[in-house]
């Protein structure tokens, strides 16, 4: 029979399994199965990998929050103590960081500045302690002391497990402190022996939020019901970012004269509270001078600990429950009154409702954008520059699409999450679980709309310049946000994990990044003075929200199946990554035939041909190994009909050519010289009028489109595709060439083969060609 651990062993096994705990959300390791376990799990390539992507993610947060650390403490040194290295740093020289790092290295910690950096100890203290208080934890129906407190351990036991574990199982609580603890020991000259003396400093102000966090917490919990908990645990969201925000100004040279002014108009008195002993301690050049701040460090957080368990056995005298309900009832609900003007679908409504209800998630999808704007804007001295935002306009479209598609993480990409347990009840609706996420999506594209509207207000406001330019941003970021909304939802349908049984790991961060990732890529168009480049980044955007959101559509179904994955299918994403494929091959395939034989004209003809002929084998290739349904084909099952409809269809697009070239032949858009005039007319035919119908139609008819087509009607699809294939010629011919991919979506919709629109295109280019040479 096992005996009972001991005290420190019970709280080392509370510690660890807190630990636990926390690397099984953070990284999502899943050991494999055996043969005997009964459960059934995800297919092994669902979850190999993720754990590099959370290291990764690790150490790219770890060596942010040092430079963080090292730029603050030598910021406040030249602005407080104002050596003359700080010139050279304000002027950007390379050498000035090593010049003030040693300055600030050759002597102990000015007054002024210990104390600015004790208030900047006790600011990232603070983060410590709210930024915990602020997660789902607080509000959460099941709270684990419930559970914990049926352990055969004494409760002084539980608790001061409970004060260790919630001290080093607080990553954000680690990360705001020990930086700046280990750059604070490196300044004073302890060098690489820093990380390591700065491991009982922070982890000091980490037991003491902890146990503030604690005393606040339980006091809450057995005080107030759920509903009154997400309140506050909003509020404490809230509450921690400008907090936050002003720790992080000073590592910013432009940091609001303000935060500069109260940094140095801390007492020196501050120097004795936990964070500025630890601030002596660490800044202290040898043992003998670091004992007496330790000494009094580790007196001060003793007693502080012992007084604050004390206080807890106070408060759970009681018990660990709350007597009563733990929601409180809500009065009748009178019916809505019949004919009253309505917005939106029930669904939406409905979202409406919760979201008014459930402030935490109203705080943090709708408010937490503009306290985080607002704040960087305040405290890094950049509020009174405000007015300047009209006048540059890329920029001002810029920071409108940054904010609402900021937005839509923190909303739409959070549509399955926010249901929780409850998402199989989606699925026993009468409409589908896809409907009801686009009907999500519409509405938060919608909220997330008014930011960019409030963006350009401000600028148009302080700097009114009205020009087709403005015009031209302020549709694109318009369109922007829709489609990001479509986006968001769908890789919030791959970042979800339903089956996870933490909710903090039922999201996988790595969508979050790719996310923001294709948010960067929009806003580098937004940037681009070229309506083309604009317009084709738009076009390809919105293709590849289309893709997305097919590719969720066929996942949906298997959602809360790991075992089992949707059947292969033509899909847009085929078509694109087709495309990508065949240009990259195109372009490589002509640069080694160019460097072969320079100058050639039978260059462009090989290069496409080759390209086009590799992705049409690799693509078959896949679709014969999946047993993919609906590959498209060449052969009819009436040729003579096939024929006559694509040569019909060639001729509509070709006399459509013809008036739209009447109209260019006096603009600077006409080509000046005619095709053949050099010889190059054969195998411009050989291009045009065989290569590119058999290797473009496959593409674009018959995976673009077919995959539209699978998502929504022929007119839809055929927009849409045309739409991609027009971006892809030059700007002069993507009128017809759109005018080309309607025509021939028309025929493979109506000849179900991809013979009909082969022979549109190829009769198109050829009489485009004819009409060029009679010119």
């Amino acid at each position: 029979m096992r005996t009972a651990p001991s005290q420190a062993g019970a709280m080392w096994l509370l510690a660890r399994l807190r630990l636990r705990r926390l690397v099984n959300m953070t990284f999502s390791f899943r050991r494999r199965q055996g043969v005997h376990d009964k459960s059934r799990a995800a297919s092994a390539s669902k979850r190999r990998g993720r754990w590099l992507l959370g290291v990764a993610m690790a150490l790219a947060m770890t060596f942010a929050f040092i430079s963080l650390a090292e730029q603050s403490i030598l910021n406040l040194h030249c602005k407080l103590d104002g050596p003359a290295a700080c010139g050279a740093l304000a002027a950007g020289s390379p050498d000035a960081v090593e010049t003030a790092a040693r300055e600030l290295q050759a002597a102990p910690f000015s007054v002024v500045l210990s104390a600015a950096l004790s208030w900047q100890l006790t600011l990232l203290w603070l983060v410590s302690f709210l930024l915990p208080l602020g997660s789902r934890e607080l509000a959460q129906a099941d709270w684990d002391l419930e559970w914990l407190v049926t352990l055969p351990v004494r409760r002084g036991t539980l608790l001061w497990g409970r004060l260790v574990e919630r001290s080093i199982a607080n990553p954000g609580g680690v990360l705001a402190l020990w930086p700046t603890c280990m750059m604070l020991a490196w300044y004073a000259g302890h060098r690489w022996s820093a990380p390591l003396l700065a491991v009982p400093a922070a982890l000091t102000l980490l037991m003491l939020a902890a146990l503030v966090r604690t005393l606040v917490d339980t006091g809450l919990r057995l005080a107030l019901p759920p509903s009154q908990l997400r309140n506050l645990q909003a509020m404490a969201s809230v509450a921690c970012l400008p907090v936050m925000y002003l720790a992080m100004s000073y590592s910013t040279w432009s940091s609001a004269s303000f935060a500069l002014e109260w940094a140095r108009a801390i007492p020196s008195w501050m120097l004795w509270t936990p964070p500025g002993l630890a601030v002596q301690a660490l800044n202290a050049r040898s043992a003998t001078q670091a004992l007496g701040p330790a000494l009094l460090l580790a007196l001060q957080t003793g007693v502080l600990l012992y007084g604050g368990v004390a206080l807890l056995r106070h408060q759970l005298r009681g018990g660990v429950v709350a007597a009563g309900a733990r929601e409180t009832a809500r009065g009748p609900v009178s019916p809505p009154r019949p004919g009253r003007w309505r917005i939106g679908s029930p669904l939406q409504r409905r979202e409406l409702l919760l979201l008014s209800r459930d402030r935490n998630f109203l705080v943090q999808s709708l408010l937490i954008p503009l306290i985080i704007v607002g704040s960087q804007l305040v405290f890094n001295g950049q509020l009174q520059n405000i007015a300047l935002i009209g006048q540059n306009q890329h920029t001002m479209a810029a920071m409108a699409f940054g904010i609402g598609s900021y937005v839509l993480v923190l909303s739409a990409f959070q549509t399955l999450n926010t249901e929780g347990g409850a998402l199989w009840m989606l699925y026993t609706f009468p409409q589908s679980v896809a409907r009801t996420l686009k009907e999500k999506a519409q509405l938060w594209g919608v909220l997330a709309l008014l930011y960019p509207s409030l963006v350009f207000g401000a600028g148009l406001y302080f700097s009114p310049v009205y020009d087709w330019r403005l015009l031209a941003l302020t549709v694109t970021v318009l369109a922007g946000i829709p489609i990001y909304a479509l986006i968001a939802v769908a890789l919030g349908v791959f970042a979800s994990d339903p089956l996870a049984q933490e909710a903090q790991a039922r999201v996988r961060p790595a969508y979050v990044y790719l996310y923001m990732l294709l948010s960067s890529l929009y806003m580098y168009g937004l940037y681009g003075d070229d309506w083309m480049q604009t317009l084709a980044i738009v076009v390809l955007t919105a293709s590849l929200a289309l893709a997305l959101w097919q590719k969720a559509c066929d996942e949906l179904p298997y959602l809360l199946d790991p075992a089992s994955l949707p059947p292969a299918r033509v899909s847009i994403a085929d078509g694109l990554i087709a495309a990508m494929l065949f240009f990259v091959l195109q372009r490589l395939v002509a640069t080694l035939l160019a460097g072969a034989a320079p100058g050639s004209a039978s260059t462009p003809l090989y290069a496409f041909a080759a390209a086009g002929s590799i992705v049409y084998g690799v693509m078959r290739l896949v679709y014969w190994r999946a047993g993919t349904e609906g590959v498209p084909v060449i052969r009819p099952s009436l040729p003579g009909r096939a024929a006559l409809t694509g040569v019909g269809a060639g001729v509509l697009a070709a006399l459509a050519c013809a008036g739209y070239m009447v109209l260019l032949r006096h603009t600077p858009w006409w080509p000046r010289q005619a095709p053949g005039q050099d010889g190059q007319l054969y195998w411009l035919l050989l291009l045009s009028v065989v290569a590119a119908p058999l290797c473009e139609e496959f593409i674009f008819r018959g995976l673009i489109f077919g995959g539209l087509r699978r998502l929504t009607g022929a007119l839809p699809a055929a927009l849409g595709s045309a739409a991609l294939f027009s971006i892809v010629h030059p700007a002069p011919s993507m009128l017809p060439v759109f005018v080309l991919g309607l025509c021939t979506a028309w025929s493979y919709e109506r000849s179900k083969s991809l013979l009909a629109p082969m022979l549109a295109h190829a009769v198109y280019n050829g009489a485009v060609i004819a009409l060029q040479t009679m010119a």
